[in-house]
């Protein structure tokens, strides 16, 4: 019955605001109430006025939850200064309220504005990857590898490349990127020695035969 008695004020209302606000002539009065009459035969017809009202849940955002610890290995490896580090910052946050479509969306429009930025490109990888619950999609492969074009000496490409193949059980692609990585890496780093325990994973995963075909 609530339905029906908002209903029916709303319309008095909007007649009322057109009497002495709109101000409309009296030969246009009649139109209009006939009008109101007629919204309100169709919220009849439609609508479910004797229904009580109940509060919807908001769908969740589809995306894996942002990566913290990543996005810090991220900036340490790569783009904690320079133009790309605003348009990443902006992206990581979006990321962290579960936005993962605008957080992509976001690194797009940087790469319009510097479309050979290798930092850019990596974070657009990392965002799709983000987006689609952790599988590497053909998109964010094309990121990550324009990435390794524009910037091949970088370990930041490899790294996260590497970590996306991994994830997506694609162990030999992994193991070519990250092999380079870690001879490469610091003697001693935290680095190199995750990422040898990596190999020394992966290794005995291919010997296993658990690896993807590639």
């Amino acid at each position: 019955m609530t339905g029906w008695v908002i209903a029916f004020v709303l319309a008095a209302l909007a007649f009322v605001a057109m009497l002495f606000i709109g101000r409309i002539p009296r030969s246009a009065r009649e139109i209009t109430a006939a009008a109101l009459l007629l919204g309100l035969a169709g919220y009849a017809w439609q609508g479910h006025p004797g229904l009580a009202g109940a509060p919807r849940a908001v769908a969740e955002t589809k995306g894996e939850a942002f990566d913290e610890a990543q996005a810090e290995k991220r900036r340490g490896l790569a783009e904690r200064f320079g133009p790309a580090a605003q348009w990443m910052m902006l992206s990581d946050g979006l990321a962290r309220q579960g936005k993962t479509k605008e957080a992509a969306n976001v690194l797009l429009s940087g790469l319009r504005d510097s479309p050979d930025d290798a930092n850019l490109w990596l974070g657009m990888g990392n965002a799709l990857v983000n987006h689609a619950d952790g599988v590497l999609s053909p998109g964010a492969e094309f990121a990550y590898r324009r990435a390794l074009a524009i910037d091949p000496a970088g370990p930041a490409p490899r790294y996260f490349y590497g970590l996306a193949l991994a994830r997506n059980n694609q162990l030999q692609g992994a193991r070519a990127m990250w092999a380079p990585l870690a001879a490469g890496a610091p003697a001693g780093s935290q680095v190199k020695a995750e990422l040898e325990a990596n190999i020394a994973r992966i290794d005995a995963m291919l010997a296993k035969g658990d690896a993807v075909p590639q």
